[in-house]
């Protein structure tokens, strides 16, 4: 499959980012186009990982036909025939469009990540076990690692050109955003949450926690955009292995993960680019863990021959 595009579609690019390309159509329409790329760490790796940008992209759209109703999003097509009858131009090259490909509305997008934790994980796991805090803000006393919060934590996060977002308190949010934005966000975000938390928990699936996106588009409409519940932007872990009280198995990248912490310890890597090179059996089972990851959420495999 194909998994680097840039400088082969006949549109603008305005940016690359570790995993995606976004195009310019026109001053409304964006084409945004996911690679096979895949990061760890921080760090890019040099192989592509087989489907990875096909199940991101089909597993947005996915979910964004679910939450139709609930709230807008940018989205207006995401499969290559639909995709160039839009966009003619881009008939030459429906093979790099393939599964990977969406055509959406352009908004300009709030500086701000929307992460919604249902669970004790992460990022926020490892500033509560240091200090007992979440952005700064006091838990409760007692939680273990993976305990479930109940109603979930709107943690909001600023958006990092380069490593790892930075948690923040509401009130920063508050203050960056506008109190009514921010509100709206949030509860925009605990809607598109719950109900993606209960189609996911019908199909055994755990939404430990998840990052949004939102942009206002130019008629002033609040869009929910970009990536949607897919493994790289939450943590799904498989509800009948969840025990609290330490790491879960989840569906995401966790074997390339793992190759690379055994070449840290090994001190094969000093966890810098570059970084070492993919055993093939690492490449097949991340490949496979997105390709399980779609199935058990969207109920079918997926099906490139229909996009």
């Amino acid at each position: 499959m194909t998994t680097a595009i840039v400088d082969r579609l006949p549109l603008p690019l305005l940016r690359s980012g570790k995993v995606r390309e976004v195009y310019e159509v026109d001053a409304d329409r964006l084409l945004l186009v996911a690679s096979d790329r895949v990061s760890a760490f921080d760090v890019v790796m040099r192989e592509p990982v087989p489907h990875k940008g096909a199940v991101l992209t089909q597993m947005t759209a996915w979910w964004l036909r679910q939450f139709e109703g609930l709230v807008p999003n940018h989205l207006l097509a995401s499969s290559a025939a639909e995709i160039i009858a839009a966009v003619p131009a881009l008939a030459p090259h429906h093979d790099a469009l393939v599964g990977r490909a969406m055509l959406c509305r352009r908004t300009e997008v709030f500086p701000v990540e929307c992460v919604v934790r249902g669970y004790l994980s992460g990022s926020a796991w490892k500033e509560y076990a240091a200090s007992g805090t979440l952005a700064g803000e006091p838990l409760p006393a007692g939680l273990r690692e993976s305990d479930r919060f109940d109603p979930p934590r709107f943690s909001p996060a600023t958006k990092a050109e380069t490593g790892h977002d930075e948690n923040i308190p509401m009130s920063e949010a508050r203050r960056v955003l506008g109190a009514d934005v921010a509100d709206g966000l949030e509860q925009l975000s605990r809607l598109v949450y719950a109900r993606g938390r209960d189609i996911a928990a019908a199909r055994g699936i755990i939404i430990a926690d998840t990052k949004f996106e939102f942009g206002r588009d130019r008629d002033g409409a609040i869009r929910l955009i970009d990536e949607v519940l897919t493994p790289d932007s939450s943590r799904f872990w498989p509800a009948d292995r969840y025990a609290p009280g330490g790491v879960q198995p989840s569906f995401d990248k966790q074997p390339l993960r793992d190759y690379l912490d055994a070449e840290r310890r090994a001190g094969r890597w000093n966890g810098d680019a570059p970084p070492p090179a993919l055993p093939d059996a690492v490449i097949a089972a991340t490949s496979a863990r997105y390709l399980d990851a779609f199935q058990r959420i969207t109920g079918a495999p997926l099906a490139l021959s229909d996009l």
